[in-house]
């Protein structure tokens, strides 16, 4: 690919106070003073916790003071990845390291949903709840590695299911209640999960959403399962006769009030939680992560690269089917007080999130790039509100473009620390995130996650800088998968990570390791645009959208037409009201020519109502890409994980239009 040069503006520096104050320049003093170390820069830490990998990983360890019931013999055995084993011979608990931080001067939750208002949960309560929801698991048999899954939304119950669940060793699994029926059978089904929770439904802008019928008939597709409880949301009394074996959630805390909380020792690479891929092609991947791994993961990542810290209240909006919902809670680990909001972002207004912010005194909001663009595009002003505890804005999910940093720094705030972070499902964390010793650039993710020895390969698997190429980790790190789910031999695990590179992980995205150790996201390298054997990411094409009001949303796919031609499309959503002029399209080709290059230009520009999303809120342009190559819907995609499945439709007619060979080239 080619050579780009390392352009980004300089938005903001860290102060030297913050520096010395921040949680990784206190890490790295220990370390000097315990291990003998001379580090006094981020990236000779990051040098140093990639290159000796059992030193870096024995220091978080022994920094975040491990409690193992029985200590580890080594900390990573085995061969190459992913054949390896960490820590081997310890036993400890996820959940008694969140109730080591009990305090009872602070909330543990701060929650609000449409249907109720804000509202704080002590860690004195969340500590009995949890106990008496492990307390009824308990009395129903539910023991160490057995499944236990969760059809509920936001909400504290959600949190305090979880935590019981890991308490007693058993293995969490959790979809979000909007996802459809199906959705839900292909991810739970696969697991055999003894018990379920299931909230009664869900508001999501004003529209009630009833489950009640859902999760009958979810009961009727799992023959493993045992025992329901349903949690009431949008009713006090849910009328529970149409279930099998269900009792609702009050009922399970009031008989188990006295049942103290204990915690069963499992051993470091016990399953904690079972994630899933999108299932945009297929049935979901049932992503296995440990006990330990994310324990280790999620200290480091939360503590040294977000830099929570016990005053802390940290916010990120989303479901409880992504993974950034284990993140939030993973920010208990740390001390922090954990926010939770349920319900639509921008109901009744635009300005919901932010309101919550200054009313809950948020410290760290975690949102997404298309919440920041919405924003920008809507003429949100954040300023109206009190956000002075705000001290970090996080951004994931899409590559937030240079437009996206440049408001948050105008409109938000000049004095606050932006960082974008890339990850994945996959390993529950981040590659990439931000750190308070380095500053932030327009565009640029500020710095490698320490201990993950990220970098950028070439086609022919040599390391890159400042050019773009495929994100791989040469290393192994603790919350990579354990396994998939019901997968012989690891056939499948190896096949989606190490199919390319032997023994390296590549996970498919296009970045830029830049010369001063940022990086750049280019999108999906399985989504490339080759014009004229220059390949490209597509996320180059949508920042530079991004500057263009009329246009809310968009996707680009390049679709081979012979060996020296290929077709590329730009499909995009217009804000209501908006014509679909020549003027218009003219005004994108400029803008697009002169932000990226004539080779990104489309050759045809096409207005649809809605793009295709998966249940997370994600662009499907692989799916679609395979569709309009003419390979059937039904093996191009799995239209049950997709929240608007229906949009598809579109794009199958217009595959008829490529085949009538009426395009443009």
């Amino acid at each position: 690919m080619k050579t780009a040069n390392v352009s980004g503006n300089l938005l903001w520096e860290p102060s030297r106070e913050i520096q010395e104050k921040s949680n990784v320049k206190q890490f790295m003093t220990w370390l000097n003073e315990t291990r003998g170390l001379k580090v006094e820069q981020y990236n000779q830490l990051w040098e140093w916790s990639v290159t000796d990998v059992n030193g870096f990983w024995a220091a978080i360890w022994d920094y975040y003071q491990i409690m193992a019931k029985s200590d580890y013999d080594e900390v990573l055995s085995g061969g190459k990845m992913p054949d390896v084993e960490w820590f081997s011979g310890a036993t400890l608990n996820y959940a008694e390291h969140i109730f080591r931080n009990e305090t009872k001067d602070k909330a543990a939750i701060i929650y609000e949903s449409e249907t109720r208002h804000q509202q704080e949960l002590s860690w004195a309560e969340l500590k009995r709840n949890t106990a008496a929801v492990a307390g009824y698991l308990r009395s129903k048999g539910v023991k160490p590695g057995d499944r236990v899954v969760s059809y509920a939304p936001n909400i504290h119950e959600t949190v305090t299911a979880f935590l019981a669940c890991a308490s007693i060793g058993a293995v969490w699994s959790s979809c979000a209640p909007e996802f459809g029926i199906q959705s839900v059978i292909d991810r739970f089904k696969q697991i055999g999960p003894k018990v379920m929770f299931a909230s009664d439904g869900y508001q999501y802008g004003g529209k009630k959403y009833d489950r009640l019928e859902l999760i009958g008939r979810i009961q009727s597709a799992l023959p493993t399962l045992e025992e329901t409880i349903i949690i009431p949301n949008l009713q006090e009394q849910p009328d529970l006769s149409g279930l099998n074996n269900s009792v609702l959630w009050y009922q399970v805390i009031k008989e188990n009030s006295n049942v103290p909380l204990t915690f069963e020792a499992v051993p470091f690479n016990h399953p904690l939680w079972i994630l899933y891929s999108s299932g945009t092609t297929g049935k979901p991947k049932g992503i296995v992560q440990s006990q330990g791994g994310i324990l280790l993961e999620h200290l480091k990542f939360l503590g040294l690269q977000m830099d929570l810290k016990r005053e802390d209240r940290f916010f990120w909006y989303t479901t409880t089917g992504w993974m950034m919902w284990n993140i939030g809670v993973g920010s208990m680990l740390t001390g922090a007080t954990v926010l939770l909001f349920d319900g639509n972002p921008n109901y009744p207004d635009d300005e919901t999130l932010w309101r919550f912010a200054e009313s809950t005194q948020m410290t760290m909001m975690g949102t997404s790039a298309s919440f920041i663009v919405a924003n920008m595009k809507s003429k949100v002003n954040p300023k109206k509100f009190n956000l002075s505890h705000l001290r970090g804005i996080g951004s994931t999910g899409s590559p937030l473009p240079e437009s996206g940093f440049d408001w948050v720094y105008q409109e938000v705030k000049k004095d606050i620390w932006l960082y974008s972070t890339t990850g994945g499902t996959d390993i529950c964390s981040g590659f990439l995130g931000g750190s308070l010793l380095l500053p932030v650039y327009s565009g640029e993710l500020q710095a490698r996650s320490l201990g993950v020895a990220v970098t950028s390969f070439n086609d022919r698997g040599e390391e890159v800088v400042d050019e773009i190429g495929e994100l791989v980790v040469t290393k192994p790190m603790p919350s990579m998968p354990i396994y998939f789910w019901n997968d012989e031999n690891g056939a499948r695990y190896k096949d989606s990570y190490f199919d390319v590179f032997p023994d390296v992980w590549r996970h498919g995205d296009f970045i830029k390791i830049t010369s001063r150790g940022s990086g750049i996201m280019y999108g999906r390298s399985d989504a490339t645009i080759n014009r004229g054997g220059i390949r490209m990411g597509t996320s180059e094409i949508y920042s530079a959208l991004e500057s263009i009001p009329e246009v809310l949303d968009s996707i680009i796919v390049d679709i081979p037409i012979t060996s020296e031609q290929s077709y590329m499309p730009l499909f995009i959503v217009l804000r209501e009201g908006t014509p679909f002029s020549e003027k218009l399209k003219s005004h994108i080709n400029k803008t697009i020519r002169s932000n990226c290059s004539p080779r990104h230009v489309p050759n045809e520009i096409f207005s649809v109502k809605e793009l295709p999303k998966t249940l997370n809120g994600k662009k499907i342009e692989v799916p679609i890409k395979k569709i309009l190559m003419g390979i059937p819907i039904d093996k191009a995609v799995n239209a049950d994980s997709l929240l608007n499945p229906d949009s598809l439709q579109y794009f199958v007619e217009f595959q008829r239009y490529i085949e009538s060979g009426d395009i443009v080239l």
